[in-house]
């Protein structure tokens, strides 16, 4: 008897839906085989299948089983295709009665050897594939559910054990409830639920003002000072001023973390920003993403939040070259022989840094013990090209006792992402008619062309200082760019002198003989 279910397979961050053919040839042979190019954790899922129907009752079938995904031309991987070949191999047997409902739902999960329904990956564009192509519902492990349950208009089954799967079923779609969770309701709640702030962070004002723009106008920065000066602390807050997600960008970075598996059990949608902050030993498969089946890397988990490089020059050279054409197109494409995916990856880069090997270099206190060129050879590390999409550049320097131990009052991350906020909305009306533009980092050079204009005082102090300390010419534009941002935080229509002033003194590594 030949039965149908159906499954999903995920390709980048889409789903594909595939059908699973089980027939059951009594008369011929007793190999059963799953054919439709499964890789072997899909083949070996016969094994598992068969524990699962002893355990419970069931009787797996002694003569032959043909079990066919398709189409049969995509690569099938992973445990997930368990419970709807258990399923087939049932209704195929004869051994699972009311089979009419069964090929309206789609089901995926992963058997454990006594029935126990496993958790799989990537439920959310499954559930998103399920909708549009009219499924009646979709059963997954319990632990996807409330993932799965984020898409309106489909009714999503968490079931944790398969015979509350064959009861549903048996008994006419009977026993188990759909979950409705109030999606809106519970994104919006936990938008601001944050651990830290920038109240905590004593003194550092020039820092926090920096990495406000940085925040505002969408900029990529470097921080660059001794050990201790709080570099990384400033770095980790600055998820808690950016602008909330929308429900559609939180949509693309959940669909992207449960496609990488990195979404925690019984989790919805990402309410806040995603802060990665990988360790410099990462590879640069790691990093932008790969494998023999590509899955999406730390620049992808990273997408409409901060991807945060700690002590810059400590990673690898190659991993740092390949992140260049990502941060300008804004996406990953990973070409393999048989397929090629696109991640998403507009992600903002904050990176820190030492001035030197020992950490010391330009110390208001502290002597630099490094030999003569070790400076410049230790900034050598991060290549011309990086910087050059770099827009701040930041010198932090460390905090004095005074500022440590005093009770002044610091401005919390509340009142900051307000004025952020504010600048993104100016930013989103100007750019409201440029496809792909959302804020001033994006500008292509004809935009900058033609939206930062600048009057003669303005040209003047910008020619002084790129005479005077000899900045390079990859500086121009990056000037601009910020320049624009400050002018956006003071609710400014036009660049003004002071605000190229302040953007000016954003490029440190620009400048000729800062590193001696």
């Amino acid at each position: 008897m030949l039965v149908r279910t159906f499954g999903s397979a995920v390709y980048g961050v889409e789903a594909i839906t595939i059908t699973i053919e089980v027939n059951w040839l009594s008369s011929s042979g007793k190999d059963s085989t799953i054919v439709g190019l499964p890789d072997n954790a899909v083949k070996e899922s016969l094994q598992r299948v068969e524990s699962t129907f002893k355990t419970n009752g069931y009787n797996m079938p002694r003569t032959k089983v043909v079990v066919n995904l398709a189409p049969a031309d995509i690569r099938k991987t992973g445990t997930p295709f368990d419970l709807p070949i258990a399923l087939g191999i049932l209704g195929a047997s004869e051994q699972l009665k009311n089979m009419e409902t069964l090929s309206t739902y789609l089901i995926m999960g992963e058997l454990s050897l006594d029935g126990e329904v496993r958790p799989i990956k990537g439920a959310l564009p499954i559930a998103i594939q399920a909708r549009k192509e009219g499924f009646s519902g979709l059963i997954v492990p319990k632990a996807n559910a409330r993932e799965a349950a984020m898409v309106s208009s489909l009714k999503v089954y968490g079931v944790s054990h398969i015979k509350e799967v064959i009861d549903f079923f048996e008994n006419g779609e009977k026993g188990l409830e759909p979950l409705v969770i109030n999606t809106r309701e519970e994104f919006f709640l936990s938008q601001y639920d944050f651990e830290i702030d920038f109240a905590d962070v004593k003194g550092q004002e020039n820092i926090k003002r920096a990495l406000e723009i940085a925040a505002a106008g969408g900029h990529n920065a470097i921080l660059i000072g001794p050990p201790g000066a709080g570099k990384t602390m400033l770095a980790k807050r600055l998820p808690t001023i950016l602008p909330p997600l929308s429900l559609q960008e939180a949509l693309e970075t959940t669909k992207i973390h449960s496609v990488a598996g990195k979404l925690p059990e019984n989790s919805t949608l990402i309410a806040r920003r995603p802060f990665r902050s990988p360790h410099h030993t990462i590879s640069d498969v790691a990093l932008v993403g790969g494998g023999g089946m590509p899955q999406p890397g730390e620049i992808s988990l990273a997408h409409n939040g901060v991807l945060f490089l700690d002590e810059l020059p400590e990673f690898k050279r190659t991993v740092l070259e390949v992140m260049r054409q990502p941060m300008e197109e804004r996406r990953v494409t990973i070409s393999r022989a048989r397929v090629a995916l696109d991640f998403p990856a507009s992600f903002m880069l904050i990176a820190s840094m030492n001035p030197c090997p020992c950490g010391f270099y330009n110390h208001p206190d502290r002597e630099c013990t490094c030999p003569p060129g070790a400076v410049q050879k230790y900034l050598n590390k991060v290549s011309g090209p990086l910087l050059d999409r770099i827009d701040l550049h930041v010198e932090v320097t460390p905090v004095a006792f005074s500022e440590l131990a005093g009770v002044r009052v610091q401005e919390n991350s509340g009142s900051i992402r307000d004025r952020v906020i504010r600048a993104r909305e100016i930013q989103g009306e100007r750019y409201s008619t440029h496809e792909g533009v959302y804020c001033n980092a994006q500008m292509s050079s004809k935009m900058l062309k033609d939206i930062c204009t600048i009057d003669t005082a303005g040209a003047n102090l910008l020619k002084m200082a790129m005479e005077k300390l000899n900045l390079s010419a990859r500086a121009y534009d990056r000037i601009l760019k910020v320049s624009k941002t400050i002018a956006d935080l003071s609710d400014s229509g036009e660049i003004r002198p002071e605000h190229l002033a302040e953007a000016i003194q954003y490029r440190s590594l620009d400048r000729e003989g800062w590193a001696g």
